[in-house]
């Protein structure tokens, strides 16, 4: 059994995130963008948390730090997920 964090780990936890505070599954339907959809950024090798901000696909970043690892991320999602169900 391995403990490599993947994409798909990822992605199970956004979908989470998304339903925990009730917000769109997927970022834009019909090329329209769904504010407050959480979704997944990768570039420089690493991966940050986004989320939605305006009707033009403008983002904010939640997670702190930049891009970094996936288990990084899997970490500071799955607080973020803790901290919003209580």
């Amino acid at each position: 059994m391995s403990n490599r964090i993947t994409q798909s780990d990822l992605e199970s936890l956004v979908d989470r995130i998304n339903k925990a505070t009730d917000s769109p599954t997927e970022p834009y339907t019909d090329r329209k963008a769904n504010l407050g959809n959480y979704h997944l950024s990768y570039a420089y090798g690493g991966v940050k948390l986004h989320r939605m901000h305006n009707e033009h696909g403008g983002v904010e970043t939640v997670s702190t730090g930049g891009y970094g690892t996936k288990r990084e991320l899997y970490n500071w999602m799955s607080a973020f997920l803790d901290g919003i169900a209580v």
